[in-house]
């Protein structure tokens, strides 16, 4: 593809990559299984499992449905829970059966279980037991009709008693050694479907992106090729705080480190922010991932910044926009760059990274991946001067098919020449480096004005008394919308005219917040991105 809005291509980067390295996820699976069998492939509060037994459990999995259930392949399993060592165990195993994956959050409410069962027509479960409750509620609803429970220690040496569910079989005896099932392998192609990943639904419904193992599969050998200088097979160890149902870390730390033969050390409560940083201090990490907020709050921890960072390669920040205070400071912290990406669900997600070696650039998303082209579009349609801020096009082998059973809503964002339309504005530099400006449907309009909330947040957070910041717009009878700051303060004594002050330092007049609201803490997504809906005058009635 060519690529237009690069002078020069980064030396020994390849500007393609094949998509085809491998027919399938299950493939790589089975490939690193055998070559790094006696490594460990995850590990989950302190109990390792190598990557031998992955590979036999997971069989075990596929051997237990395809014996004992009328589970086919090409029907839906939704897997709902959090970084525990039973659902990469799930995903490989529904992937040998054949099966589509329906990445659940095990966070939902009963009406949004209900809508993404019902939406992808999942037939099966695989749930972690405290949410089991929920599903009660609403499986009648829908065609779920195999259910699997699992627990948080369901492979450890000595497991908790599983929690009893009725008509529910327990994980820990679907992954059992058992002769009596029998194992079959199902052959699977590129094409067809590996996951049903929904949207994270902060715009709207939620919807399937149909992601093919072709897709996912090529953003794996994107992501690696963009940065395999840093990677050493079978020797790195990544911290994966995210959730396995996020498209991030679905990718990026769990299919592409197993490609890799990496170690993924699951987290499965990074709230629980003592936990996670006595984790930290004993990983020997070499890559680690999250997001904004998560960098935030360890950056700003004692405990955490007594850590041996020696070890750690790269930090990569994704799902939301990593703020350059909290950039600062994190080097600061750890001696080691927070890099920063950029992707959606409907690609995979990866489509734009800085480079792990050095060269990145605090405030950009990067550079486009191989095999990827990125264009700014206006409101017409056409592609906007260099230096202006456009909606990115994007177009490659990881953009989704479509959304599943949506044509309307697939032909709102998909041209039919293959470009995705992201709903996310950016400028890019001379040079190929892109910088997220806003979403679209964030855009705050002040007299005719655009006014990108990133902007004004990163300012207010910049102040040394501001922890988090929100920025929406609301309705004035003079200029349409003015710009109103929702701030959590780090330190008590910050007042509303000293914020000001400060925003009049860096901020143009319209820019400025005409309203701002202190509170105690910001309504967040499970994995820390900031809901501005939720924090608009209206978000009761939209809840």
């Amino acid at each position: 593809m060519e690529k237009t809005w690069l002078k020069q291509y980064p030396a020994g980067i390849p500007t393609e990559i094949n998509p085809d390295k491998y027919k399938s996820v299950k493939d790589l699976f089975e490939l690193s299984c055998k070559k790094f069998s006696d490594n460990i492939a995850f590990e989950s509060m302190g109990v390792p499992v190598t990557y031998k037994d992955f590979n036999r459990l997971a069989h075990n999995f596929a051997a237990y449905i395809q014996t004992n259930t009328n589970l086919k392949p090409g029907d839906r399993i939704a897997l709902q829970m959090p970084n525990i060592l039973s659902y990469p165990v799930a995903i490989y195993g529904s992937m040998l059966a054949g099966l589509v994956i329906v990445n659940t959050n095990p966070l939902y409410t009963a009406r949004e279980m209900e809508h993404q069962f019902k939406d992808s027509g999942a037939t099966a479960i695989v749930l972690f037991s405290p949410f089991a409750p929920i599903l009660k509620a609403i499986v009648a609803n829908t065609a779920i009709k195999i259910v699997i429970i699992a627990e948080a220690t369901d492979l450890f040496p000595t497991p908790a008693a599983p929690m009893p569910y009725d008509g529910g079989l327990s994980f820990r005896d679907v992954v059992a050694d058992n002769t009596a099932n029998k194992f079959t392998p199902v052959e699977t192609k590129s094409s067809d479907i590996a996951f049903l990943q929904y949207t994270g639904g902060t715009t709207g419904v939620s919807k399937g992106a149909v992601l093919t193992h072709r897709n996912v599969l090529a953003n794996v050998e994107q992501t690696s090729t963009l940065n395999s200088i840093r990677v050493i097979e079978g020797k790195e160890i990544i911290v994966t705080p995210l959730p396995l149902y996020h498209i991030f870390s679905l990718t990026v730390n769990l299919i592409g480190f197993i490609a890799n033969g990496g170690k993924d050390i699951l987290i499965a409560n990074p709230r629980d922010l003592p936990g996670f940083v006595k984790t930290l201090a004993t990983s020997k990490a070499t890559f680690l991932t999250g997001v904004n907020t998560l960098f935030n709050s360890l950056a700003h921890d004692e405990e955490f910044k007594k850590i041996d960072f020696s070890n750690l390669k790269a930090v990569i920040g994704g799902a939301t926009s990593i703020q350059k205070p909290v950039a600062d400071l994190w080097k600061k912290v750890t001696g080691t760059a927070l890099v920063e990406g950029y992707g959606l669900t409907e690609t995979s997600p990866v489509v734009t990274c800085n480079k792990i070696d050095g060269t990145e650039r605090v405030g950009t998303i990067g550079i486009p991946l191989p095999s990827t082209d990125v264009k700014l579009m206006d409101e017409d349609n056409n592609e906007v001067p260099q230096g202006e801020p456009g909606e990115i096009w994007v177009k490659g082998p990881q953009v989704m098919q479509g959304y599943y059973n949506r044509p309307d809503e697939t032909a709102k964002v998909m041209t039919a020449d293959g470009w995705l339309k992201t709903g996310d504005i950016a400028v890019v530099s001379e040079d190929g480096y892109f910088k997220i400006v806003d979403r679209k449907k964030d855009m705050i309009i002040v007299s005719g004005f655009n006014v990108y909330p990133n902007e004004v947040e990163e300012v207010v957070a910049s102040h040394y008394k501001v922890m988090e910041a929100a920025c929406i717009g609301i309705e004035d009878e003079k200029s349409g919308e003015v710009v109103k700051i929702f701030v959590v303060k780090k330190d008590a004594s910050l007042t509303e005219a000293e914020l000001l002050e400060h925003c009049k330092q860096f901020l143009t007049g319209y820019k400025v917040p005409k309203a701002i609201e202190f509170r105690d803490d910001l309504p967040k997504t499970p994995i820390g991105k900031i809901l501005r809906r939720m924090l608009r005058p209206d978000a009761a009635t939209k809840a």
